[in-house]
């Protein structure tokens, strides 16, 4: 292939590097740029919505939205078989994600109508891109993936129609609604992962296998999801979807406890994940706490959740695709686990500042210990992302059914 354009430089051959690597730098840029707004040292490019839900909107459509796009792009090949998105196709759904950034950043100087009609092209391009194979698959489970987006993208035109009318609640609705729809992935996609990840690791060591999947707890998981998000986006009342909430915290308890991560501690690849679905089901029970007896904010559970599980389970998938996939051993350098014990920390203390009002320095030291991973991964791994992948080693037991 020619070296010199998009089909044939090594950026472009797979998903997870451009996505991983611009989702990354936009990690550096957003925490820092909304932590200086929100402190008051410079103006915010919120236009006519709060700068939390700017915040907000940006740190789920914006920066989640590459990373989990690049994990899973990277990931449909090896599972249910269809082509990679590379080369101009992947090209040029990097360049609608970055043009949708610019338009938010640039509030001052584009109508929200504007904005909106540039930020909306990113979500409907990647379904356009992955629903046509999709649809041929013989596994029709992988079709749960094309609703998923579907909702990612009716919530961020939710989001967008609140900054057009000035609706702050339409917009936080909006923002609720991607939340939503991030767990729903998180459920299907990380429930698949992590425990085939945790028996590869088992069998390797020579510690028997893991449990096996039950279909009806893994329906039930989902479905017990999406009941909430019904409840709690429909306004039903506060003992509804706190009841919903709870029955997520226990429905999801015991799948977790099902994979026994406590065996797979002493590899970090694999607890990582682990960890990541222990801060969903404390996420759940927050919730409930939250709606049932107002014993936290409301505030906390969503923290829990995009700080701690997704936080977590991000960390672990960038480290282990770029590994993988790049030709390295699965060997996670020092510096990742301790970036990895960091956000761990940015869970808690950011939780900790929600539920008892620590004040602005506790918020700030938050801030930057959720950065300072994503300072981390790019110092060990941006050189692979854009340089070609090493030859491929023999494929242990433990990634066998990983993502390719």
């Amino acid at each position: 292939m020619p070296r010199g354009g998009p089909s044939g430089a090594p950026l472009w051959t797979s998903p997870f590097r451009p996505f991983y690597l611009l989702g990354a730098l936009y990690a550096l840029a957003l925490a820092p740029g909304w932590l200086g707004a929100w402190l008051g040292l410079w103006n915010a490019p919120s236009g006519t919505l709060p700068l939390a839900l700017w915040h907000g909107h940006e740190m789920l459509f914006g920066f989640a939205a590459a990373i989990v796009i690049g994990i899973t792009l990277t990931a449909l090949p090896s599972w249910p078989g269809t082509a990679e998105v590379r080369g101009a196709r992947l090209a040029l759904l990097v360049a609608l994600w970055a043009a949708g950034r610019l338009a938010l950043w640039a509030g001052p100087w584009l109508s929200p109508s504007w904005r909106a009609a540039i930020d909306a092209l990113f979500f409907p391009a990647v379904f356009v891109a992955v629903a046509p194979q999709l649809m041929r698959t013989p596994n029709r489970l992988y079709l749960l993936l094309l609703p998923v987006l579907a909702a990612l993208a009716g919530a961020n035109l939710a989001w967008h129609a609140g900054a057009i009318a000035a609706d702050a609640s339409l917009a936080e609705r909006g923002l609720r609604a991607g939340v939503y729809a991030l767990i729903v992935l998180f459920v299907l996609k990380g429930g698949v992962l992590t425990p085939i990840f945790t028996g590869n690791a088992l069998r390797e060591r020579g510690r028997g296998d893991q449990a096996p999947f039950v279909m009806p707890l893994d329906a039930a998981a989902v479905a017990a999801v999406v009941v909430l998000a019904g409840l709690d986006l429909g306004g039903s009342p506060a003992r509804w979807s706190g009841g919903a909430a709870l029955a997520c915290a226990i429905v999801h308890g015991w799948r977790v406890a099902r994979w026994r991560g406590w065996r797979v501690a002493d590899v970090p690849l694999v607890f990582v994940m682990h960890l990541g679905f222990g801060w969903l089901v404390f996420a759940f029970a927050l919730k409930a706490a939250a709606d049932l007896a107002g014993f936290v904010p409301e505030a906390a559970w969503l923290h829990a959740f995009t700080v701690g599980a997704l936080g977590m389970m991000m960390l672990g998938l960038m480290t282990r695709v770029v590994l993988r996939h790049t030709g390295r051993p699965l060997r996670v350098p020092r510096p990742m686990l301790a970036a990895w014990a960091m956000m761990f920390a940015a869970a808690l203390l950011r939780l900790a500042a929600t539920v008892h009002g620590l004040g602005h320095w506790a918020v700030a030291v938050a801030a930057l210990l959720w950065t300072a991973p994503f300072a981390i991964y790019l110092l060990l791994f941006a050189r692979m992302l854009v340089a070609p992948s090493l030859p491929r080693a023999p494929r242990s037991i433990e990634d066998r059914l990983g993502p390719r």
